[in-house]
């Protein structure tokens, strides 16, 4: 994973998910749902959630799934293919 979580907050397992019977995802951050997964999207995150070697990684994937993940670089990204007037 590398620089991905440089401040280490994915060792505190912020996110957690349940499934309920219908194969309905609900991804939450601190106890708080902050997303609802179903279908082909619910089955692609459980297939990363298989897939992923720790904790860390299944947090990683819940993050980017959720946007919920500060990634350092929000500012720099902001004004990347627009024009702005700066006066």
């Amino acid at each position: 994973m590398g620089g991905i979580d440089k401040r280490n907050q994915l060792d505190q397992t912020p996110f957690s998910y349940r499934v309920n019977k219908d194969k309905t995802i609900f991804l939450e951050y601190y106890g708080s749902q902050v997303k609802i997964l179903k279908g082909k999207e619910a089955e692609k995150f459980l297939r990363k959630v298989n897939e992923a070697e720790n904790e860390k990684d299944v947090q990683l994937v819940m993050a980017k799934i959720t946007g919920n993940f500060k990634r350092g670089n929000e500012r720099e990204a902001k004004g990347k293919g627009k024009d702005h007037n700066t006066k």
